[in-house]
């Protein structure tokens, strides 16, 4: 009987301090920019140059498509927010937001699990890797990650959308992260809990599971390697892709998974930035840019460019 039909909720952000807002906003949008140009160029670089057509370099195309996706979702709201033009937001944006969100989320989680496989297959069996990780299995491993994220994102933010909510209707978030969003909910949300507990377990630890024993047989193929350039080839790629799925990873797992975590909502945000901001920044400069074979294609169209003014 108290329920009222909610049209919009108010984003709460972060401090209410004016000048550490505005300290933020340009931190943010240094971030954000980064995030934009880096993942950009790394997707331009792939398609332009033959040289990168390979598997790896596939599913690094696509994780940056999802990077970029997945921070446009809701970094420009927070930076309006930080400005005071954006606290409210409508409920349909509210679940846009959150059901976009999960695609990207979910969808990362298993690319990075892919791209695991893929570099498990190149240094275990690297002469049947041509034939195992063939364009079709390639695609289709792409498509997976894409449905998987769309369907599991769509059933969660669906359910979630259709609780009734009370006021008052502030998101002690900078964004309508979903576990903020049920607290409002004003009826019993464990089933909604459990079910988003239950795809962490299939998209969060399972894969990273999975990641863990790909880089396991790694380990074991490259230990009686005593080239150096061959151990400096293998690290440089393996390490860049264990630092990614460490930053991405490990922060989603505490949020979502550990005991507590919820309960304090100035930590939950800082978390969120990093596997919604921090990371996608990070992952074009930590896992692609600082490759070789990256690098000389970045060096190629720039004396494209040149040539072209010229």
């Amino acid at each position: 009987q108290n329920e009222t039909s909610v049209t919009e909720f108010i984003l709460l952000g972060f401090s209410s301090n004016p000048t550490l807002r505005l300290c933020l906003f340009g931190l943010f949008s240094v971030l954000y920019s980064a995030t934009l140009m880096g993942n950009t160029l790394v997707f331009v670089l792939i398609c332009l140059d033959y040289r990168l057509h390979n598997p790896m370099y596939f599913f690094l195309c696509h994780l940056s498509i999802v990077d970029i996706c997945y921070a446009s979702n809701n970094v420009p709201h927070m930076l309006r927010n930080l400005l005071g033009q954006g606290r409210t937001i409508s409920f349909a944006g509210c679940g846009t937001q959150i059901h976009l969100y999960l695609i990207f989320a979910i969808t990362e989680c298993v690319l990075l699990a892919v791209m695991s496989y893929d570099r498990y297959v190149a240094i275990c069996h690297p002469l049947r890797y041509a034939l195992i990780m063939s364009r079709r299995v390639c695609l289709t491993l792409a498509t997976v990650s894409w449905a998987f994220g769309f369907v599991f994102g769509t059933l969660q933010a669906s359910l979630a959308l259709h609780l009734p909510f009370c006021g008052p209707c502030e998101i002690d978030h900078y964004f309508c992260e979903i576990l903020a969003v049920l607290r409002l909910a004003c009826t019993d949300t464990t089933a909604n809990k459990i079910l988003i507990f239950a795809v962490c377990v299939c998209f969060l630890l399972f894969p990273l599971a999975l990641i863990l024993i790909s880089y396991l047989h790694i380990l074991s193929t490259i230990l009686p390697i005593h080239s150096a350039s061959g151990w400096h080839k293998t690290f440089s790629t393996c390490g860049s892709h264990l630092t990614v799925v460490s930053l991405f990873y490990g922060n989603a797992i505490f949020v979502y998974m550990w005991p507590g975590s919820s309960n304090s909502s100035g930590r939950e945000k800082v978390l969120a930035l990093f596997y919604s901001l921090i990371s996608p920044s990070l992952n074009p400069l930590i896992y692609s840019l600082r490759n070789n074979q990256v690098k000389e294609a970045l060096l190629k169209l720039q004396m494209r460019k040149r040539v072209f003014h010229s």
